[in-house]
């Protein structure tokens, strides 16, 4: 059994760490996932280093199944699955406006 935890920037997901004993794995998500971030934080006008840095966080540790690698991407995978692309548009239209006029 494996522990699990989420790095967020206010609500989306960054990456997962997973840990067994003195062994740990990290998984970053997709490019796609830092891309919203730093739109959210554009569009809630977070773009000083002080306001972003206070958006990220980390989730308890959780127990998983398997080893830390395993365990790891196992939650990565459903944390793609549950922020598919037009779940993390429709969080981002709920923020406001779009910082790029072109959108």
């Amino acid at each position: 059994m494996a522990q699990v935890q989420v790095t967020t920037w206010r609500d989306l997901p960054s990456m997962v760490i997973a840990r067994r004993g003195e062994e740990s794995v990290k998984v970053l998500l997709p490019a796609r996932f830092q891309e919203a971030i730093d739109e959210a934080a554009m569009r809630l006008g977070e773009n000083d280093a002080t306001a972003y840095l206070h958006g990220w966080g980390r989730s308890e540790w959780e127990a998983a199944p398997g080893d830390p690698a395993t365990a790891a991407q196992a939650r990565a995978d459903l944390l793609e699955a549950l922020w598919s692309p037009d779940a993390v548009s429709a969080y981002l239209e709920g923020l406001g406006a779009s910082a790029d006029p072109g959108d």
